[in-house]
C-alpha cells in the first residue's frame, strides 16, 4: 500500500494549555492529596510495625489496628463491591467525575505533566521545542524531563512494593543492593507501567484502553451532570473584539477562540457535543468562563449541567436510579462496618489425627488425638482454655498445658481427648471443641469434629 494513502494516522501529541480556575484548583488539590496519601501512608507506624502492610509470605494483612488473614477474604470482596457501587452512584449523579479528579491514570498524568512543564516550559515552548532541531538546549531539556520522569516513576515503584515489604526494610535492601528477584521485578515493572501510562501514553489510555469510557453511557440518563456547550446561546460562533462585542447581533456568545480545545487534556472539542473521550475535568469550563469574563458575557456557555436543564426542564438528583444505588451503597457500608466491629478475635480449626481412629490406654480409657489451629486476629495475646462437649465423662489434655494464642498469629495446640467406653457408648460421635479467652469470657471460638470409640 502506498504510504501516502495510509489508513492510519499517528496521534499528534497533545500539549494542554495551562489554565487557572476553580475546577483547575480543585483538580490540583485532588492530585496533591491523593499522591500525598499514596507516598506517605507506607511510612506511618502503628505500635512496632508499619500501619498498612500486606505481608504475603506471612499471609497477614495489617490495616492500622486490624489484622486480616486469607480467611477474611470476604471483607476484601465486600469492599470491592462497595467500590463498584460507589462508582455507579457517582457516575449516575455526576458523570465521569471519577475520571477527571480521582482516577490513578489522571492523577499520575497530572504529575508527569507538571514535571514536563518544569523541564520544558509552558505549552507554547513545548510545542516549539517539538518542532525545533536537536540543539544543545533541546537535549538538555529533554534529558532533564526524562530524569525527572524516571526518578518519579522509580519512587512510585519503590512505594508500591513498600506496601508489601516493610518500606524501611526495603530501603535498607536497596542501599545494600540486596533486593530479592521478586522485589526487583515489581519495583521496575510498576515504575515502567507508571512511566509508560502517565508519561508516554497519557490520554491514549483513556481513549483506547479504559473500558469505563465504553460502558459509562449505561449509567447516564437525562438528569446526569455532564459538561455541555450551550448551542442555542453560543451559535453561530465568530471572532470579535471586546470593543465590538455587540456590533454583530447575528453571532452567538462563542467567539471561536478555541481555548476550550487548547486546555483539553484529551484533545476534544466540547462544542461538538459530549464525547466518550471526555473525562469531565472541567478545564474547558474554566477557560470559557475566563473568556466570558473578559467579554463581559454571562458565565456558563460551557458548564456542568444536565440534558433536562439544557432543554429547560427540571433536573432531579433523587430519582429511581440514584435511590437504588444509594440504598445499596448504604446497606453495604453499614453491613461492612458492623461485620468488622463484631469480627471474631479467635478462630479455630480442628484436625483429627489421621494415623489412628483411637488409642486404647492402659487404664481402659479410649483416646482420640486432635490438632487445633487457633487463629488470633487481634493485636493482643489471649491465654485460652479448651473444653470438649458431646459425650459424657470426656477428659482433655493439651500440649502446651497452658496454651496462649499469640497476637496476630496461628497457634498450634495438640489436644488428647479421653473417654470411658462404657459411659460414652460405641462408634463415632459428634463433639464440639470450644476455646475461651482468659482475658474476656465472651471471646470464644468453636469447631465440630468426630470422636471414635471401639465397636462392641
Amino acid at each position: 500500500m502506498d504510504d501516502n494513502n495510509s489508513l492510519y494516522e499517528s496521534a499528534e501529541k497533545i500539549h494542554a494549555r495551562e489554565i487557572d480556575g476553580t475546577f483547575d484548583r480543585l483538580r490540583g488539590a485532588a492530585t496533591i492529596w491523593l499522591l500525598g496519601l499514596y507516598y506517605f501512608v507506607p511510612w506511618l507506624r502503628w505500635d512496632d510495625r508499619q500501619a498498612i502492610l500486606f505481608d504475603l509470605p506471612a499471609r497477614k494483612f495489617y490495616i492500622f489496628g486490624l489484622t486480616f488473614w486469607p480467611q477474611d477474604f470476604i471483607y476484601l470482596a465486600w469492599l470491592l463491591v462497595i467500590a463498584g457501587i460507589s462508582l455507579f452512584f457517582v457516575t449516575s449523579v455526576a458523570g465521569r467525575l471519577w475520571c477527571g479528579y480521582a482516577c490513578p491514570q489522571t492523577v499520575w498524568t497530572n504529575a508527569f505533566v507538571w514535571l514536563e512543564r518544569i523541564a520544558e516550559g509552558n505549552r507554547s515552548r513545548r510545542m516549539k521545542l517539538d518542532k525545533s532541531p536537536w540543539t544543545r538546549e533541546k537535549i538538555l531539556r529533554r534529558s532533564a524531563k526524562q530524569f525527572l520522569w524516571i526518578t518519579f516513576a522509580l519512587w512510585t515503584g519503590f512505594t508500591f512494593v513498600g506496601y508489601f515489604t516493610p518500606i524501611l526494610e526495603l530501603g535498607r535492601e536497596i542501599l545494600a543492593f540486596e533486593l530479592s528477584s521478586w522485589e526487583s521485578f515489581w519495583v521496575f515493572f510498576y515504575s515502567f507501567a507508571t512511566y509508560g501510562n502517565a508519561g508516554i501514553m497519557r490520554e491514549q489510555v483513556c481513549k483506547y484502553m479504559c473500558p469505563y469510557a465504553r460502558f459509562q453511557s449505561a449509567m447516564f440518563d437525562h438528569d446526569t451532570l455532564v459538561i455541555s456547550y450551550d448551542d442555542q446561546r453560543g451559535e453561530p460562533r465568530g471572532s470579535r473584539s471586546r470593543k465590538n462585542k455587540d456590533s454583530n447581533n447575528n453571532l452567538g456568545d462563542c467567539i471561536d477562540c478555541t481555548l476550550c480545545v487548547q486546555v483539553c487534556p484529551v484533545g476534544i472539542d466540547i462544542r461538538e457535543g459530549l464525547q466518550y473521550e471526555c473525562i469531565a475535568c472541567a478545564a474547558c469550563i474554566d477557560a470559557c468562563d475566563g473568556i466570558m469574563d473578559i467579554m463581559d458575557y454571562p458565565r456558563g456557555l460551557i458548564s456542568y449541567t444536565t440534558e433536562n436543564a439544557m432543554a429547560g426542564n427540571k433536573s432531579r438528583i433523587v430519582r429511581p436510579r440514584t435511590i437504588i444505588y444509594g440504598t445499596a451503597l448504604l446497606i453495604l457500608i453499614v453491613g461492612l462496618v458492623g461485620a468488622l466491629s463484631s469480627r471474631y478475635e479467635l478462630r479455630m480449626d480442628v484436625l483429627r489425627d489421621r494415623n489412628a481412629l483411637y488409642r486404647e490406654l492402659s487404664a481402659g480409657r479410649i483416646e482420640n488425638v486432635y490438632t487445633l489451629k487457633v487463629l488470633n486476629k487481634s493485636d493482643r495475646d489471649h491465654p485460652i482454655s479448651l473444653s470438649v462437649t458431646g459425650l459424657p465423662g470426656l477428659v482433655v489434655e493439651t500440649d502446651p498445658a497452658q496454651p496462649i494464642a499469640a497476637a496476630g498469629e496461628m497457634t498450634t495446640i495438640t489436644a488428647r481427648v479421653q473417654a470411658v467406653p462404657g459411659e460414652a457408648g460405641t462408634g463415632g460421635h459428634d463433639v464440639r471443641f470450644e476455646v475461651q479467652s482468659g482475658l474476656d469470657a465472651e471471646i470464644t471460638a468453636d469447631s465440630d469434629s468426630r470422636y471414635f470409640l471401639p465397636a462392641n
